[in-house]
């Protein structure tokens, strides 16, 4: 069952349209991360879901019902934001209960509720302490149990985890993957990390100028592309023109294999740094190594051939030509992706 669906949802502001025509559906029990970059719509999005932005034209559906005209408190929607915006006056119980003091909870099962909630976030006891004593990550657990607190039908996370450092931010997205889990909660996030999306999500929806370019698990869109503005928003930048004949492909590259059974004719053409394996110069394409990354558990190589555009690899650390220095490419047919011929992004 589809606990929210969005149709045809359009906005605009002035001549932009932020939204243009979006249906979206998100299941029961499930985890939809929202992708794309600034100015994609995708917190747009969001707001209207949450009824912080009115739509020009299309219908929200909360369940069974239609939020047209449904004011933001009474949607039954949680709302955690990347700064957190708790109320620094307030210590941490006072900010957990404070939906449920203004749902005329009684004291009794206010305080039960918040106790229950920091326990599960991982801060039991934590009621009196004050906000200005929390870390970064312990801020973020208290807006978590705050948002979670009236049991909303839909958690919606806006840049759940932006402010935080980098280990943090892995750490706590297994976490709070967990807790949905183990919560049931149906979750709409809008990042614009990647890693993060597809760590969290059951779903991932990719979004370029205001419509959804692709949607999927997280390993169909990572291994499915569908349109070159998607594989280069995921960081793949080895795309060319190509057209493919039996089994491979004539690129600038020269031929490439092909997945079995791929259409013939033109198309535009994603090879996967994890498709380009590393041979002797005199047997395959011949590039010079003009740049290299250290990436902790591989290196990063930009290659460059003759007269051909230039392509991104890895290898292990311990496999890794210096700069300068001349390899061999060859190409693994299972790392190509074909995507259609009018898939290159504007400009």
């Amino acid at each position: 069952m589809a606990m929210l669906r969005l149709e045809e949802v359009t906005v605009r502001f002035g001549t932009r349209v932020a939204l243009d025509a979006v249906d979206l559906s998100v299941a029961e029990h499930r985890t939809v991360c929202v992708l794309g970059p600034s100015g994609s719509g995708k917190s747009t999005l969001l707001r209207v879901v949450a009824g912080l932005q009115g739509v020009d034209a299309g219908r929200v559906w909360l369940g069974d019902r239609d939020q047209t005209g449904v004011p933001t408190h009474r949607r039954g929607v949680g709302l955690m934001f990347q700064d957190h915006q708790l109320f620094p006056q307030r210590d941490v119980a006072g900010n957990v209960a404070f939906g449920l003091r203004m749902r005329g909870v009684g004291r009794g099962e206010r305080d039960r509720r918040v106790a229950e909630l920091l326990e599960l976030v991982g801060l039991p006891g934590a009621q009196r302490r004050a906000v200005a004593e929390l870390s970064g990550g312990e801020q973020q657990r208290v807006a978590l149990a705050r948002a979670l607190a009236p049991r909303p039908k839909v958690l919606m996370l806006d840049e759940p985890l932006g402010q935080l450092d980098r280990s943090l931010r892995e750490r706590l997205v297994v976490e709070l993957r967990q807790l949905f889990d183990r919560l049931g909660t149906t979750v709409l996030a809008v990042t614009h990390d990647q890693g993060e999306a597809f760590a969290l999500a059951d779903r991932v929806v990719v979004m370029d100028g205001g419509r959804i370019a692709q949607t999927g698990t997280p390993l169909e869109v990572w291994q499915r592309p569908a349109s070159e503005f998607v594989a280069r928003f995921l960081g793949f930048d080895n795309v060319v023109e190509a057209s493919v004949r039996a089994d491979a492909a004539d690129t600038p590259w020269g031929r490439v294999p092909v997945p079995a059974g791929s259409p013939a004719g033109p198309c535009r053409l994603l090879v996967r740094p994890a498709g380009i394996r590393l041979v002797p110069e005199a047997d395959g394409l011949s590039c010079e190594v003009e740049g290299r990354t250290f990436r902790g558990d591989h290196v990063a190589l930009i290659l460059r051939p003759r007269n051909a555009p230039r392509l991104e690899a890895v290898c292990e650390l311990r496999d890794a030509p210096e700069t300068g220095t001349r390899v061999g490419v060859a190409f693994d047919g299972a790392e190509v992706v074909l995507l259609p011929a009018g898939s290159a992004p504007a400009g």
